[in-house]
């Protein structure tokens, strides 16, 4: 990829850190839609828990946004939340990570958002274009997530625009 210049990586943040921030809140709201009775439910025996999958999105958007607030990323081990990888737990810890990540985005100069980002010798890209790689990656995991909850006794929140169950969530809620 060509480099981009420092304005047009502050654009680039501006215009994507909104969607982060809307896409994070539909995330949390497929994680915390698992049933914690099921929380080690998988499709196949080869596929990750609906917990692991959870925590999968947790820990790769944190490693993205703090890589990209560090200028650069670091492959160690994420210590997972206190009290286990369960669903409150795996929603509790997204949301602070969230929340400090987040807020250290938003203070990006466009030099540091243009900087060149090497990820595992795999892309190497400008820092703010890893906000919508971790995007396009927590949203291909949370569909996967998303998929899971009915097999396993859930109820599928509002992703883009309502779900049946959401839906019949605000029915029952208008007829009471």
């Amino acid at each position: 990829m060509n480099p981009i210049t420092p304005e047009q990586a502050a654009f680039l943040l501006q215009y994507l850190l909104p969607l982060a921030k809307n896409e994070h809140r539909t995330t949390a709201a497929v994680i915390a839609a698992i049933p914690a009775a099921n929380a080690d439910y998988r499709p196949d025996p080869q596929s990750k828990t609906a917990a692991e999958l959870a925590w999968h999105i947790a820990a790769a958007e944190h490693r993205f946004y703090s890589g990209i607030v560090s200028g650069a990323f670091d492959f160690n081990p994420i210590p997972r939340p206190e009290g286990g990888i369960t669903p409150e737990n795996v929603v509790k810890w997204y949301e602070a990570s969230f929340a400090k990540n987040f807020e250290s985005l938003t203070r990006l100069t466009g030099e540091q958002a243009a900087k060149i980002l090497d990820f595992l010798g795999i892309f190497q890209l400008p820092a703010a274009a890893f906000v919508d790689v971790s995007l396009r990656h927590s949203t291909h995991h949370r569909g996967q997530l998303s998929a899971y909850l009915r097999a396993m006794g859930g109820k599928v929140p509002a992703i883009y625009g309502e779900s049946y169950d959401s839906e019949q969530a605000k029915k029952a809620a208008q007829a009471s």
